[in-house]
């Protein structure tokens, strides 16, 4: 695995994805329910909080996951909206929002637009995948797309003017955007 981040790291991707002062782009997601959400339209309520994960399979998203659901309150109370974002089916993205009891909504990003319009999504080369495959991980199957591509975990906060204000993209998927660094830009 750390061969991967490296050789992730190594292709600027982070560089290469949405910095500050970029435009959120245009998109509309199925949550979990299938039902379609527009990224703009949650954005025209107030400040939007997007955290793409890799899935529910993974134990770091899971945790992260799960304190962001522990802060959702005082986001709210900020006039925030929480989406996550995975290339999950919206039944698997289900499954990991019932697992986590999760009260904002888990989007399905299946064809990797989302993740291809932040610049943040990556084809895994074949020894990972057949690792993933090992660990009992089949993501074409859990994604719906016959793909062997994932989104970096990343963590965006889209102000009021739908602009980034703030954006943490990390090749190495342990290492989190702190959402209380997140909650604590929000005004």
């Amino acid at each position: 695995m750390q061969a991967a981040t490296a050789q992730l790291r190594a292709t600027d991707i982070e560089a290469n994805a949405l910095q500050v002062g970029a435009v959120l782009p245009a998109l509309t997601l199925p949550n979990a329910s299938g039902q379609p959400v527009d990224l703009k339209a949650l954005n025209a309520n107030g400040p939007l909080v997007i955290v793409f994960y890799r899935g529910g399979w993974c134990p770091y998203c899971n945790l992260a996951l799960r304190e962001w659901q522990r802060l959702l309150p005082q986001l709210r109370e900020r006039g925030a909206t929480l989406v996550a974002i995975s290339p999950q089916t919206p039944d698997n993205s289900l499954s990991t929002a019932e697992k986590n009891a999760l009260a904002f909504p888990v989007l399905s990003d299946s064809s990797l637009a989302a993740a291809q319009a932040f610049g943040i999504a990556f084809h895994m080369g074949p020894d990972l995948a057949a690792l993933y495959q090992q660990l009992g991980n089949d993501l074409p199957s859990m994604n719906g797309n016959n793909q062997w591509v994932l989104p970096m975990p990343a963590t965006y906060l889209i102000d009021r003017n739908g602009e980034v204000a703030y954006a943490h993209v990390e090749a190495d998927y342990r290492l989190r955007a702190e959402p209380q660094d997140v909650l604590d830009r929000i005004q």
